[in-house]
């Protein structure tokens, strides 16, 4: 029980976003994309505008989706340290900012519904919504008396 305890919402996100990550560089993943994008060190890993309009003869989706998932799991991380930083203060994150979250996550099971985002960050939002939810109603108690 003692374990439980100690994991954040912060440290959950950055588990997801190592996931994420170490998934971009997987042989199951995007392993060849990410060793084409090293023999330039990461640089210029699309024609930018020149991709436009998205179709198959301007669009290199693949190169597309390891950027999300390399950069996306950077930003899993990143937004994972904030998060916990707040909560190992003993603080309660944002209500609209756990609600947003939980909207976001909620669309993106809507749209990619057997997915990593319904797996792994549904549950995650859920119990951040009510982690965070019961964390402001202990804190409003205390000042209430």
């Amino acid at each position: 029980m003692r374990i439980i305890k100690k994991i954040t919402n912060g440290l959950l996100l950055i588990i997801i976003g190592i996931m994420h990550t170490l998934f971009a560089f997987s042989s199951g993943g995007f392993q060849k994309q990410i060793l084409f994008f090293s023999e330039s060190n990461f640089y210029k890993v699309s024609q930018g505008m020149k991709e436009l309009p998205a179709s198959i003869e301007h669009t290199n989706f693949e190169h597309f989706a390891t950027f999300w998932f390399l950069y996306f799991g950077f930003f899993l991380i990143t937004l994972g340290l904030l998060v916990h930083s707040i909560e190992k203060q003993k603080l309660a994150l944002p209500h609209y900012f756990t609600v947003s979250y939980f909207i976001v996550v909620l669309l993106g099971c809507y749209m990619v519904p057997n997915s990593g985002i319904t797996f792994f960050m549904l549950p995650q939002a859920i119990y951040m919504l009510i982690s965070n939810y019961l964390k402001i109603k202990k804190q409003y108690g205390k000042l209430s008396q």
